[in-house]
């Protein structure tokens, strides 16, 4: 299911859910020009990351990596985006939304489980 294209769609919408969760923690945390650091800036660099770092002929990806990384790397820094995504919410005085998402996350990867597998075997 990992490569299912319905799954694929929700992974994506997940992955925009989680950089919109940062940049409103950045907009409803932050005052000033720093608001604007926030908002902008974690969801660039935390992008940046899930685009540069992946697993060599990832069939749920393009397959390019550009920085080649094992699989348990990969799989670890897309928990940590979507826990930072999770944590923003809350921090942001959303925890019904946290909760959402959280739960959101915590299915897809149950649906997932071939591509975890095939990514802790990298």
């Amino acid at each position: 299911m990992g490569t299912h294209p319905l799954n694929l769609i929700l992974r994506f919408i997940l992955e925009l859910v989680a950089l919109f969760a940062m940049g409103y923690w950045g907009w409803t945390q932050h005052q000033g020009f720093s608001r604007f650091l926030w908002t902008i800036g974690l969801p660039l660099l935390f992008a940046i990351l899930w685009t540069t770092f992946a697993v060599p002929e990832d069939p749920s990806r393009s397959g390019k990596a550009p920085i080649p990384i094992p699989g348990w790397l990969r799989l670890l820094l897309e928990l940590v985006v979507f826990a930072v995504g999770v944590w923003c919410f809350f921090a942001a005085g959303q925890p019904t939304w946290g909760w959402i998402f959280g739960i959101s996350v915590l299915l897809h990867y149950v649906i997932s489980y071939d591509r975890i597998l095939w990514l802790l075997k990298q």
